[in-house]
């Protein structure tokens, strides 16, 4: 099974850490890359946005993502240095970085490829995790600076520990997964000359264009603007927020925290899914009228609002490059005072596909055309509870996520909702939440988790 949680909860084994980063002389000629036409992407730049805000924070603000993964074994590091290079030349969101300028406008800059040049810098035996983990934090930069990813070993006799560590900005949940593959599919080549030819990757910076040429012909009278603008309405001009109270503090920042609990071995997940499709649903479908449910019973709430993030990668060589390619979609439907799973599951499925058809509509550029006095209270910096579900069974190398006691942490950044994620492997389905580490949360989302979780298993089951 694959691990999931907060860097805190890694727990590498001692070893020789080895870690690399870009050299100096990289560093500097970066600095001095040319400004590129195409901004970040509309949810890059609201990141950006939140993180230049939130600068004075005492702890880094912004998402630090880290995978990991054990392998038998010594590594060759000249291999590896090699693999790490040609890993960020094939992936263009690595070659780019962004500024704020003082009117406001975000400037991408781009990076030529032959200015990459990461390294490895040895240092020695560490006997503790702690130190592993504060390693990793402080070497790798925020996404102001060109290289906030780095990369790492901790080595042994007979295993290392690999790790990717990159900020939020350059990866999504399937970048996370990809990442681990490419550069591994890369050192195979390295190392022992395995010959395999990997897919070209997309480059992202047309991804990004493409997505800005689509929201600059959007305006209030089209389609998707208008329904996302009706639904906020129709929620007293607000976002969805999570059912239970928070506690969140006023006066400062909430730091996250995080749970993960199984829900499904894979045998209970296809009878879930049988229920799901016996009435026209699909799995998907199923988490939402679960999460409605839940819903139900601790509020007596009558209609389900949430945001999912999608997938936004629409070729085969999107699908094999890293960035951040996602965006958010509504899913709201009516709930029912007593109906059942079996009828929610219908209206929730209809909903999700519904949401579906607002995925080349960005919420982000929805709020930018709203006027003043539109009945809209979304103000910049806006946050959202999430629930989200990727199903990794199709991922290329799935079948060793468990060989290799995968791991995929998160740094403490700021928490102001609940985000959760169902992931779904080859040897189960786990539920991940974080959310603010508060003592009103933690109680509120440990209700939560025990009623969803329930109402999973009524279904998979048959008792609901």
């Amino acid at each position: 099974m694959v691990s999931f949680g907060l860097i805190d909860e890694w727990d590498p084994a001692p070893g020789r850490l080895v870690s690399w980063t870009a050299s100096p002389e990289s560093v500097a000629r970066a600095a001095a890359a040319p400004v590129h036409p195409t901004p970040p992407s509309h949810q890059q730049e609201a990141y950006l946005r939140v993180a230049h805000r939130n600068a004075a924070a005492e702890f880094r603000y912004s998402g630090l993502c880290v995978v990991t993964a054990e392998v038998p074994g010594r590594l060759d590091q000249a291999a590896m240095t090699r693999a790490i290079n040609a890993f960020l030349v094939r992936h263009d969101t690595f070659r780019t970085w962004f500024a704020i300028e003082a009117s406001g406008r975000v400037r991408t800059h781009l990076v030529a490829p032959e200015v990459i040049d990461f390294v490895a810098t040895e240092y020695g035996e560490i006997d503790n995790a702690e130190a592993i983990r504060e390693h990793v934090q402080k070497q790798t930069p925020g996404p102001f600076q060109w290289d906030c990813f780095t990369f790492g070993i901790v080595e042994r006799e007979e295993s290392t520990t690999v790790y990717i560590a990159a900020d939020h900005l350059h990866t999504d949940g399937v970048a996370q997964y990809l990442s681990c593959f490419d550069l591994a599919q890369l050192y195979a080549r390295e190392a022992w000359g395995h010959s395999d030819e990997l897919p070209v990757p997309a480059r992202y910076l047309e991804y990004r264009a493409r997505e800005r040429d689509h929201s600059d012909q959007l305006t209030l009278a089209s389609p998707g603007v208008r329904k996302w603008l009706e639904l906020v309405r129709g929620n007293d001009g607000e976002l969805p927020s999570f059912p239970l109270d928070l506690g969140r503090r006023s006066d400062g920042y909430n730091r996250s925290a995080h749970r993960t609990v199984p829900l499904f071995d894979e045998s209970a997940a296809l009878r879930f899914e049988q229920v799901c499709r016996e009435r026209g649903a699909e799995f998907t479908g199923g988490i939402f009228a679960a999460a409605a449910l839940a819903e139900r019973e601790l509020t007596g709430a009558d209609y389900y609002f949430t945001m999912t993030p999608i997938s936004t990668r629409s070729s085969l060589s999107e699908l094999a490059s890293v960035g951040w390619y996602a965006t958010l979609i509504p899913v709201a439907f009516p709930i029912g005072a007593s109906a059942s799973f079996e009828r929610i599951v219908i209206a929730a499925q209809r909903a999700y596909q519904n949401g579906l058809q607002l995925t080349s509509v960005s919420l982000h550029r929805v709020l930018e055309l709203v006027p003043e006095n539109a009945g809209i209270a979304v103000r910049p910096g806006w946050s959202n509870p999430m629930l989200s579900y990727v199903d990794a069974r199709d991922f290329a190398g799935s079948e060793f996520f468990d060989i290799a006691r995968g791991g995929v942490y998160a740094n403490r950044a700021a928490a102001e909702e609940v985000l959760m994620w169902i992931n779904r492997l080859p040897s189960g389905t786990s539920l991940s939440v974080i959310y603010p580490d508060t003592p009103v949360a933690h109680e509120s989302v440990d209700r939560y988790v025990r009623v969803l979780k329930s109402a999973f298993r009524a279904v998979a089951d048959g008792t609901r």
